[in-house]
């Protein structure tokens, strides 16, 4: 059976994973003062990031349009499966809803799953190698669909931010805490509950101290023997493979994958984000 992926731009694939044509990614805009951005092939991070440093207002995003998913979930695949933003962060999970019942209006019979990831970068790019790996082995889609889900539900998503200037300007952060973290140059280790919102799991007084908390809490996870751990970071490599090095330490992950973030994950992870899954 054929298949297709669609995941949305926030999904961090590598341009090696993204060479397979099985992946066909949707692009969300970013919208700094008067400077849009398209999440496409094209994006410039460094501009992006220059943009947003200078911008006293929070950028704002803008998810595809049913006309967009329904484009990209073309016409000659068997099993279509799509991977989106947390429903709780983004519109672009509903997007993908609404596309999928109007393609179903012109395909009645086609295989058609919209993921919610209940994350983000990583925490897309897991789910869309998942699905690839057990589609490519010959499973059903129903069966895809079933272990695919089950693989979200027990997925883990951590993140350390070197600034919390988009968080706060987006209010995504109580005004104790951007005080706090503003002042005490605090760094928050960060992670995602299961149904997809952002809640906070430390704090450290470096970004280093607050990566060690977060190895720390993988080794003591039991669940994460045997996974795979995706780091995302965004224009810090050097602080990933820091990362990868802890982690290879501490805890027995089946492999390590590193990924660099587009433009909605620049957006919330700003310079010097980390971004891990497992």
């Amino acid at each position: 059976m054929s298949f297709r992926i669609v995941v949305d731009s926030c999904c961090d694939l590598t341009p090696a994973m993204l060479a397979d044509p099985c992946f066909v990614k949707v692009p969300l805009t970013i919208q700094v003062g008067p400077h849009s951005f398209v999440d496409d092939a094209a994006f410039d991070q460094a501009t992006l990031l220059w943009r947003m440093k200078e911008s006293e207002d929070a950028p704002t995003t803008s998810c595809p349009s049913p006309a967009a998913y329904l484009e990209a979930f073309g016409t000659g695949e068997d099993d279509i499966y799509v991977v989106t933003l947390s429903a709780l962060l983004s519109g672009s999970h509903n997007s993908a809803a609404q596309a999928r019942l109007m393609f179903l209006e012109e395909h009645p019979n086609a295989n058609v799953h919209i993921f919610n990831s209940c994350s983000a970068s990583s925490g897309e790019v897991l789910p869309a190698l998942k699905i690839r790996e057990l589609a490519q082995s010959g499973m059903d889609f129903s069966s895809v669909v079933d272990q695919v889900s089950r693989f979200i539900s027990e997925m883990e998503t951590l993140f350390v931010l070197e600034t919390l200037d988009n968080l706060r300007k987006n209010g995504r952060l109580s005004r104790l805490q951007s005080i706090v973290t503003g002042t005490l140059k605090i760094k928050l280790l960060m992670g995602a509950t299961p149904e997809g919102e952002i809640c906070k799991r430390g704090q450290a007084l470096s970004v280093r101290q607050a990566l060690s908390k977060m190895v720390s809490l993988m080794a003591a996870d039991e669940k994460h023997q045997g996974r795979i751990l995706c780091i995302t970071h965004c224009n810090c490599l050097e602080r990933a493979f820091s990362l990868k090095e802890m982690v290879l330490k501490s805890c027995r992950f089946r492999d390590i994958i590193l990924c660099e973030t587009h433009g909605i994950s620049t957006v919330y992870a700003n310079d010097g984000g980390v971004i891990a899954a497992y």
